[in-house]
């Protein structure tokens, strides 16, 4: 399941310019998702000065349907908004802004308040549709300065990035590409054409393009990403550093992950990209040019590991700024995630150690983002060949595959000595999936769902989620059933990934109130990240439905703690905001029963060896490679304190999360 936060910036990334609405026809652009056609957005101008915009698109069952109306004034600056429709999750929506004089008065499903800033304060609505991004370039375009106020808070900037000439076939196009600042942690492209109106912009996850003009997306996608792709490559100089001679942490409380005790006054000495000796502080001997880094009173243990992410542009800065060093992403542009692989394994860009996963799904109207699919035995050892050649170490199955086809990939990928895992796919229940060589299993949904399988067998849409949040809370834990179950999973060593973190989100989030994912750094985030991507809510919750939706959420926590005293290996991950959402996961995990001390275990060396990498990660060992983090606090006691990195090592260069969260626009954490 693609991040909420991930779909949310996409969606607001693709904007159109009002200049576009010049016209009395309707413009239409073409919602493209990782290049398939899935949705409309259409534009058109009425005679009482309106701006109408109507955007939809599908995906897997899920997005939006929102109309919107909006007047401008002499600067491009809505004075009043009007939308309505669907959010994603198909909550109801009603975003209003009404300007009185100096004083502008907004409600949404998140909020309700009023400024009185004047003319130049411009409104992001909570659940808008793309077409404010596009108003708001123009706007900024139009401003002297090229800067805006924006509400509630924060503001606004535009630059020119480039230009380019594209063709379709039979026309060309000049087109110009900007960078919007100040909505999220890094700089947002659009392109417009040589009259500034809106042309495309986007990400290969989800992008908008003028209709007829689908087949230059790659381009404007290569280019948008080689600019970026500089502007990371002076961060990355600006960033990190390299030590010349040995580093040396002293008084330093090591964090053992073989035996999940800490060891107090430890002296770590590093050399280069490995650590070269660990001992008491007593028994230390090392150069006396080298490094020394005073450690007392903080934790030292190795990086954090997030098995379950989709990373992308800028999110480098926030895996390293969280303490996390390694992550595997399950399914990505194959084209993009080797990319990233070799910009920051080379130090020319920021951002953790990556294990990619082939993603593969089967086509249909509810396929998953991705150019990878297998509807017959011979598609599906081909994508296995692929991924297999490209040096991918694990296959992630998504819902629309073919239950006869999951016996052909299991036995294709076990031959090449690759995993597999994923979702559970449609018409298939979790315990067929593990008979047939399931080796993981991605959410905590699909265990749930096996119990649920005579009234829920097509796990395509969004009842996948919405069962579990009706069912779960009823489900016997307790029953010979379910027994066997976690006897089955123990007896062939499936994995699981719960990403819990997303269900909290989904079950518990309500309009209104900071969801729990960020709740505890909402006050340190951009203020437009947290009112447009964590205000709105999770799931729809029916009449009726709000305790079953919760106590489905705290069931689903004690499902994690079963198959934790059952002896089932964990994996930490997240499938959500890069960063920070890790850390709720583990304090999920602590939530529902689990030490503090066995969760760091797992989200560091229980992640090496079901990649099998503990021989270079995943401890704080003689021989393993520099990938370290430095906490203030204790981590083992109080989970929370993994929050608190102030140095992280990676491969032996040192970065400040201090000095990476003052860049993206995150302030210091506060005191205990």
């Amino acid at each position: 399941m693609m991040r909420r936060y991930r779909l949310l910036f996409a969606a607001l990334v693709c904007g159109c310019y009002a200049s576009a609405l010049a016209q009395t026809d309707t413009v239409r652009y073409s919602v493209l998702m990782s290049q398939n056609n899935r949705g409309v957005l259409k534009m058109w101008k009425k005679g009482d000065g309106s701006r109408n915009y109507f955007y939809e698109f599908n995906d897997r069952g899920r997005g939006p349907e929102l109309s919107t109306r909006t007047w401008l004034d002499g600067n491009g600056i809505p004075i009043t908004v009007e939308t309505s429709g669907l959010d994603y999750f198909k909550n109801p929506v009603e975003d209003r802004l009404r300007s009185e004089g100096s004083v502008k008065r907004w409600t949404n499903p998140g909020e309700k308040g009023e400024k009185g800033l004047g003319d130049k304060s411009f409104y992001i609505s909570i659940n808008g549709p793309p077409s404010e991004l596009g108003l708001l370039a123009r706007a900024l375009l139009l401003s002297p300065d090229r800067k805006l106020k924006l509400l509630p808070d924060g503001e606004a900037g535009i630059e020119k990035a480039g230009e380019l000439s594209i063709g379709n076939g039979s026309h060309f196009q000049k087109v110009n590409l900007f960078f919007v600042t100040g909505l999220g942690f890094i700089p947002w492209p659009v392109y417009l054409d040589g009259q500034n109106e809106f042309f495309a912009s986007g990400s290969e996850w989800q992008s908008v393009v003028r209709a007829g003009w689908e087949s230059t997306v790659p381009t404007l996608l290569r280019v948008q990403d080689s600019l970026l792709t500089s502007r990371m490559g002076i961060l990355a100089k600006q960033l990190h550093r390299i030590p010349s001679n040995q580093v040396v942490f002293v008084h330093a409380n090591v964090f053992d992950t073989e035996r999940g005790i800490t060891l107090r006054n430890q002296t770590v000495v590093i050399s280069k990209n490995r650590i070269v000796s660990c001992t008491p502080d007593a028994q230390a001997v090392y150069p006396s040019n080298a490094e020394v880094i005073d450690a007392t009173n903080k934790t030292l243990m190795p990086g954090l590991w997030d098995m379950h992410t989709h990373i992308g542009d800028g999110e480098g800065l926030l895996f390293l700024a969280s303490g996390i060093t390694t992550i595997r992403d399950l399914g990505n542009d194959v084209d993009k995630i080797a990319s990233f692989r070799q910009r920051f394994d080379a130090n020319e860009d920021i951002g953790p150690r990556i294990l990619p996963a082939g993603f593969v799904d089967g086509r249909g109207p509810y396929a998953g983002p991705t150019k990878v699919f297998a509807d017959t035995p011979e598609e599906a050892i081909q994508v296995v060949k692929k991924y297999s050649e490209l040096g991918y170490e694990q296959i992630k199955i998504y819902s629309s595959v073919k239950p006869a086809l999951v016996p052909v990939i299991v036995r294709e990928a076990h031959a090449r000595n690759m995993r597999v895992g994923g979702h559970i796919p449609a018409f298939m229940t979790a315990e067929e999936a593990i008979r047939l060589g399931f080796d993981e299993i991605q959410h905590a949904n699909f265990l749930f769902l096996n119990f649920l399988a005579d009234s829920i067998k097509d796990t395509r849409t969004p009842v996948r989620f919405t069962g579990v949040a009706r069912n779960a809370a009823r489900i016997d834990l307790e029953s010979p059933a379910f027994r066997s179950f976690i006897d089955l999973m123990k007896s062939r060593h499936t994995v699981i990934d719960p990403t819990v973190n997303i269900f909290e989100s989904m079950f518990e989030d309500r309009p209104g109130v900071v969801s729990a994912t960020l709740a505890a750094v909402a006050d340190r985030l951009p203020a437009q990240v947290v009112r447009r991507d964590y205000l709105s809510g999770g799931l729809p919750v029916p009449a009726g439905m709000n305790d079953t939706y919760r106590s489905s959420f705290q069931q689903m926590l004690r499902l994690v703690k079963k198959l934790y005293d059952a002896g089932i290996t964990i994996v930490a991950g997240t499938d959500a905001i890069a960063g920070f959402s890790l850390h709720r996961e583990l304090e999920l995990y602590v939530q529902a029963g689990i030490p503090a001390s066995s969760v760091l275990q797992l989200a560091t060396l229980g992640a090496a060896r079901v990649m099998k990498k503990e021989t270079d990660f995943g401890s704080v060992s003689v021989g393993k490679f520099a990938d370290l983090i430095l906490i203030d606090g204790d981590p083992s006691v109080r989970i929370s304190d993994v929050r608190r990195p102030v140095l992280v090592m990676k491969g032996g260069a040192i970065y400040k999360p201090s000095d990476i969260n003052r860049v993206i626009g995150v302030k210091p954490t506060n005191s205990h």
